[in-house]
């Protein structure tokens, strides 16, 4: 992520419950990604948790960067 978009996340996160759950929900994520992603051998089950997990953590960046957008426009 960029240092503007942690800039933005930063300013707005303490008044926008979206971006939060949204953030706190992708950092959730990620630590669950880098757990799978530290094991040397998955099993079937995990290998598609993985790929769901990868899928969820798009999705909600997806979702961030939009609010991001949205609040860059404003600032403008």
């Amino acid at each position: 992520m960029e240092v503007r978009d942690v800039e933005l996340l930063e300013k707005h996160l303490p008044h926008d419950e979206n971006l939060k759950a949204l953030w706190d929900e992708h950092i959730l994520f990620e630590k669950q990604l880098d757990q799978l992603e530290s094991k040397k051998i998955l099993t079937p089950q995990e290998r598609v948790s993985l790929r769901e997990l990868k899928k969820q953590k798009l999705d909600g960046k997806t979702k961030i960067q939009i609010m991001l957008d949205r609040y860059r426009e404003l600032e403008m």
